[in-house]
């Protein structure tokens, strides 16, 4: 089963809720204010990911959760190496290009930016849907797209065959930094929402 014309609106609503309240709290963490673009919403394939995002060996960051509970699936911020840097540099309020590598500091801000996305996405899904679900602990992978694409593939329990990516750009003051979620449901977590949403809409 995969997303029909109005569950996916919905999702998209909620991915798009998630990622403002995301970056509501994001500026809660560091005392600045931190707003998001539109954030740009698409269905993919999941064999097509790695032509998005620059390739199977391109060096990436990922930030990877498990959702569990009501809805069970996997959440993974996808950020490029040198993008991802642009990001610890912005949330951490030190000039661009400070950052030259990721360390246990750079890495716990990139885990809180993740464990805040999913957690905020989640709770959307539980107040439009009432499904309730939590995330894991976030775990921070950096290695080459290919690699974190593996992850995905052998900790699944069963994937769905598309993935929903959302695009958002993180933006303080005149500076800003662009991240990928890929927020990718169990084929049993589509048919709960679907069953869901017919419920709700009838």
């Amino acid at each position: 089963m995969e997303f029909d014309e109005q569950l996916q609106l919905s999702i998209n609503l909620m991915a798009s809720e998630g990622i403002y309240n995301a970056a509501r709290g994001m500026s809660g963490m560091i005392g600045q204010s931190i707003t998001v673009g539109q954030p740009h919403v698409k269905l993919v394939p999941l064999i097509e990911i790695p032509s998005l995002v620059g390739g199977l060996e391109s060096e990436a960051v990922g930030i990877y959760l498990r959702s569990e509970g009501a809805i069970s699936g996997q959440i993974l911020m996808v950020i490029p190496y040198s993008k991802a840097l642009e990001l610890v540099d912005l949330m951490m309020e030190v000039p661009p290009g400070t950052t030259q590598q990721l360390g246990t500091l750079e890495r716990s801000a990139l885990a809180e930016l993740g464990n805040l996305t999913g957690s905020f996405f989640l709770n959307a899904v539980d107040e439009k849907l009432g499904l309730s679900a939590r995330p894991s602990p976030p775990a921070v992978i950096v290695d080459m797209i290919g690699a974190i694409l593996d992850i995905l593939l052998t900790t699944a329990e069963e994937l769905s065959e598309s993935v929903l990516m959302v695009k958002a750009t993180f933006i303080r003051g005149d500076r800003e930094a662009q991240a990928d979620f890929w927020m990718i449901p169990d084929r049993k977590t589509l048919k709960t929402l679907a069953s869901r949403e017919f419920e709700t809409h009838a």
